[in-house]
Formats: structure tokens, C-alpha cells, sequence
């Protein structure tokens, strides 16, 4: 399914204060992965709508200046360029450029309308 969430991270200031607050507050499982303070999260169990894979980071400057706060959101692309064509055409604004990540695929980072960050991927599994 193309143009999906597919992926989410919470920035924080310090990942261990955030860690233990969403494992009490609401049951978050956390595993270490890649760069320290760096960690995927599960957050499945009973409720509304279906899992969307997610991840804690520490908090960092998307482009010079710019520092993301709060929760970034992942949009599942088939096409990255086109994507960051249709952002341009409508109004939002690329901040990073295509970047690879091996193995997982191609992104961009861009500002909507109203300045929120966003991040459209790529997969190279486009079953993600």
C-alpha cells in the first residue's frame, strides 16, 4: 500500500527519561538498535487501527537549525522523487534532500504547510 503511515519516532532530550515514561504510562517496549540512544518500539496490544512500527531517538537538527520536536511521521512513498516533486508543487518545502539508507530504502525529510516535519520513504521492500 503506497502512501501510508508506515513509520514513526519520538525525539527526546533524554531517551531514558522518555523510555521509562511511555513503558509505565502506557506499556511501550523498547530494544536497543543502531546509534546509542537509539531504540525500535512495539506498542501493539488492544485498541483502535493497526500497529505502526516506531522508534525512539535522541533529539537532533534536521537541516542546520532546525531541530525536530516531537513526534516524526514516516509516509510510505512509491516513488521518493515524485514525492518530493508533489511537496514542492503544493506548497511544502524539501529540508533533506534524497538520502539512502541501506538496506531500508530512499528518503526525504520536507515541511508542510504548517511546518510540521515529515519524512516520505521509499522501501526497498515496498510490502513495508
Amino acid at each position: 500500500m503506497a502512501n501510508h503511515l508506515s513509520h514513526f519516532a519520538v525525539s527526546a532530550d533524554n531517551t531514558d527519561r522518555a523510555r521509562r515514561f511511555y513503558e509505565r504510562a502506557f506499556g511501550w517496549a523498547f530494544q536497543p538498535y543502531g546509534p546509542p540512544g537509539f531504540y525500535l518500539l512495539e506498542t501493539s496490544g488492544a485498541g483502535k487501527g493497526g500497529r505502526v512500527p516506531g522508534a525512539l531517538q535522541k533529539r537532533f537538527e534536521v537541516v542546520p537549525g532546525v531541530t525536530l520536536a516531537g513526534y516524526e511521521c514516516t509516509i510510505s512513498v512509491p516513488d521518493v522523487d515524485a514525492a518530493a516533486s508533489a511537496v514542492a508543487k503544493n506548497g511544502g518545502k524539501v529540508l533533506m534532500p534524497r538520502a539512502t539508507i541501506p538496506s531500508v530504502g530512499s528518503l526525504i525529510r520536507f515541511a508542510d504547510t504548517e511546518n510540521n516535519i515529515v519524512c516520505a520513504m521509499q522501501y526497498e521492500n515496498p510490502s513495508l
